[in-house]
């Protein structure tokens, strides 16, 4: 498979497509920057980072925000520039941001974790109209952040745990019960890392050490799987004219010279066309700097 992006990552995360730019952005943890590319020009960019950045929603055309190891911002893709909307757990240097999503009220949810992913050490944040709020605690790896199309409920994953989880929504997307077990990808020997779900309400589930993406339906049910040349997956994003390109980022992090011999590709960021449609990511709402 030729990647969308061969440009290799530590660990890339965070894909979103722009709907207004038309452009894919992504992140490079490990390497602290932030990868742009767009499909139209073929051209790309990178943007040096001060610190370990994970994940973003779109703002406007111009502005994006962001999660970082110590706060949540508002990052501008033209010139870099910051713009400090909270703290994010600073009083925890062992601790930084992981998966995160735009939620259809305009909320935005992160979650975090140890930075040697120690058990317990991370939670799930939302940011909703000024407020920053702990949603879920004691997490060792966040991942799979998304949410049915009709905002019913939040997903979220603990890849540490194989666990796929369903969270109950209220009208303002707040949780109203506890989270419930969707599926146990440990018993089946998978985990389940980054997520994103279609306009039919499947789930497409990023398989870290499995090189695919995985559809599960909101009932738990599993489907297809997509294989991927990089073993180590991460997280898929919806794009394209149409919806029906999906995007996912992976990780060379970890692999032995042999490993990465064996899967050159690793770290690169790739696109499946002709997929069953996606939903254009909502936008953060954030007023005006």
């Amino acid at each position: 498979m030729t990647p969308f992006d061969p440009r290799p990552c530590r660990l890339g995360e965070g894909p979103l497509w722009h709907p207004l730019r038309q452009d894919l952005f992504w992140f490079d943890i490990l390497s602290s920057r932030l990868l742009v590319r767009s499909p139209a020009t073929g051209q790309s960019r990178d943007i040096a980072l001060p610190e370990m950045f994970s994940a973003a929603g779109w703002v406007d055309e111009r502005r994006l925000f962001a999660a970082s190891e110590t706060g949540l911002w508002l990052l501008d893709v033209e010139t870099g520039a910051l713009g400090r909307v909270a703290g994010l757990e600073a009083d925890r240097p062992a601790t930084r941001a992981n998966d995160g999503r735009a939620d259809p009220w305009g909320g935005f949810w992160i979650g975090t974790m140890g930075k040697e992913a120690e058990p317990g050490a991370g939670a799930l944040y939302r940011w909703y109209r000024g407020q920053l709020r702990q949603v879920v605690q004691g997490l060792s790896i966040p991942n799979a952040t998304c949410f049915a199309p009709d905002r019913s409920c939040a997903y979220f994953a603990d890849t540490a745990r194989g666990a796929l989880m369903r969270l109950a929504l209220d009208g303002d997307g707040w949780p109203r019960a506890r989270p419930e077990l969707l599926v146990d990808f440990a018993a089946l020997g998978l985990n389940p890392d980054g997520a994103v779900t279609r306009a039919d309400g499947v789930l497409m589930v990023a398989l870290w050490g499995a090189g695919a993406v995985i559809e599960v339906r909101p009932d738990g049910r599993i489907g297809p799987r997509h294989a991927l040349p990089a073993p180590q997956t991460t997280c898929p994003a919806y794009g394209g004219a149409a919806f029906d390109t999906l995007f996912c980022t992976s990780a060379s992090e970890g692999m032995s010279a042999a490993e990465r011999a064996a899967a050159p590709l690793s770290g690169a960021t790739f696109a499946l066309e002709g997929m069953a449609p996606g939903l254009p990511e909502p936008a953060v709402d954030h007023p005006a700097a």
